[in-house]
């Protein structure tokens, strides 16, 4: 993994464009992320399901897409869910597909700008999202 071969560079700089994509991109989420989702939006379980999002799996629920941006974006392209963001986003870019290799990391670097950009990130940072993704997967998500 690119990681372990040299120092990464990222920095978020908010653009929202991780948040948006064609028809097979969604933002998936855990029941349990879900319901904070939910409970913080101050709506009823009935109107966060139809509203908000879709079904994956039985256990992993999408956020919808709307025009293929995140539902969860406001109008200036900032999350409005940015402190209770699923698994998925928190872990973003240091997923292990994007991981494979200088190639796949610089190719998803045409989709964030953020990528290549900034300081080096320190290992240990990377190995702990890496360590969140692992656990959410595990957990269904």
């Amino acid at each position: 993994m690119i990681h372990l071969q040299q120092a990464l560079h990222f920095k978020c700089t908010g653009c929202g464009k991780c948040c948006t994509g064609g028809e097979d991109h969604y933002v998936a989420m855990s029941k349990m992320e879900a319901k904070r989702i939910q409970k913080h939006l101050g709506v009823s379980s009935a109107w966060f399901r139809r509203r908000y999002v879709n079904h994956l799996t039985r256990n992993t629920l999408t956020a919808r897409m709307h025009n293929g941006r995140c539902v969860f974006l406001n109008d200036n392209g900032k999350c409005r869910i940015y402190q209770l963001r699923p698994v998925q986003c928190k872990t973003y870019p240091y997923w292990p597909e994007l991981l494979e290799n200088k190639q796949t990391w610089d190719s998803e670097a045409v989709h964030c700008e953020g990528i290549n950009f900034g300081s080096a990130v320190p290992i240990s940072n990377i190995k702990k999202k890496l360590a969140m993704q692992l656990k959410s997967q595990e957990n269904g998500v």
